[in-house]
């Protein structure tokens, strides 16, 4: 009997697939860090029977039509603003993502940014690399304090929830914004509920953990960046394109805000000759809020058991 055939769009290391070999047929694109080419993507999704695949891969309605045998799309990642998944639910295919097994390290990776942006971390190195360090003096390279600020989280899921454990051990006045009251956080890490006015006038930090929506497309404009105090720093770790990257780069040069912390771009990958990379009071990260070794192979396991689950007949682990 012919065993399913599953694609992958990127290299991974063969030790992760091998305890499925003797269930499926694989075949990986050849390259671990680019991309598969789009026409490459298609000729395999026509005889694909499963895709695992990045948030850099478009599985829209042009490649659902040319896949007939297609019984699921495991996406590398919590979002899917990358899959048209309604068409998918009208084909009968199964999506997954890869909640919860990230949730941590993304977590610390969005706080790193955050200490980062903050002290200046970025810059200080910079500035020791180009030699300019010739004395001591009182406001060298100050940055802003971190305890005892108010964090306002935008997008109270399970990552804002990891994030605001680790505000709440530096001290830190939680307040959030969601579609609904999160009463747990409410009661274990004293969060408190805030108006998207209120969040953005009081916050220190805004820090932005919301998923890529009709809503939430370019939800951080000007008008946003007016709001916030103009010693506040803003954190993206979400999507890129839930911020008008123009409007903030207005907002940082003008000093409007003080600085932000950036993990996502709406372009992605982005070069060194973007507008905010050439500014001094931004930090800039390619996309690696969940990128340690541990947790990329958790993620990668995770979508082989949504996979194998499907296959075997079972209800997948992680099912949009």
């Amino acid at each position: 009997m012919t065993k399913p055939y599953i694609y992958i769009t990127r290299k991974i290391p063969d030790e992760i697939i091998n305890p499925y070999v003797e269930q499926f047929d694989f075949k990986m694109w050849e390259k671990a860090d680019e991309p598969v080419p789009r026409d490459i993507l298609l000729e395999e999704a026509k005889r694909a029977d499963g895709l695992l695949c990045m948030l850099s891969e478009n599985i829209d309605k042009e490649l659902l039509n040319i896949a007939p045998q297609l019984k699921i799309v495991a996406n590398l990642a919590v979002g899917y603003d990358n899959i048209a998944v309604d068409e998918a639910k009208e084909r009968g295919i199964t999506i997954t993502n890869t909640p919860d097994v990230l949730t941590e390290t993304t977590a610390d990776l969005t706080f790193a940014l955050l200490m980062a942006t903050a002290r200046r971390i970025v810059e200080a190195d910079t500035y020791i690399q180009k030699d300019l360090w010739r004395n001591w003096a009182p406001y060298l390279l100050a940055g802003s304090d971190i305890h005892h600020k108010t964090i306002g989280i935008v997008g109270m899921g399970r990552i804002g929830e990891a994030v605001a454990r680790r505000a709440k051990g530096f001290g830190m006045s939680i307040l959030y914004h969601n579609r609904s009251r999160h009463v747990e956080a409410e009661k274990e890490l004293q969060a408190t509920y805030a108006d998207f006015k209120e969040l953005l006038t009081t916050s220190d930090f805004v820090v932005s953990l919301i998923p890529l929506s009709k809503d939430t497309n370019q939800l951080f404009d000007r008008d946003v960046f007016d709001k916030m105090k103009s010693s506040a720093i803003f954190i993206n770790a979400s999507r890129g394109a839930t911020v008008d990257e123009e409007a903030l780069y207005d907002a940082l040069r003008t000093n409007q805000i003080k600085a932000a912390g950036l993990d996502v771009f709406t372009e992605e990958p982005i070069r060194a000759n973007h507008p905010l990379v050439q500014l001094d009071n931004t930090v800039c990260l390619p996309h690696i809020g969940s990128a340690t070794e541990q947790t990329r192979t958790d993620m990668l396991n995770l979508c082989l058991d949504n996979i194998a689950a499907v296959f075997s007949g079972n209800a997948p682990k992680t099912p949009l």
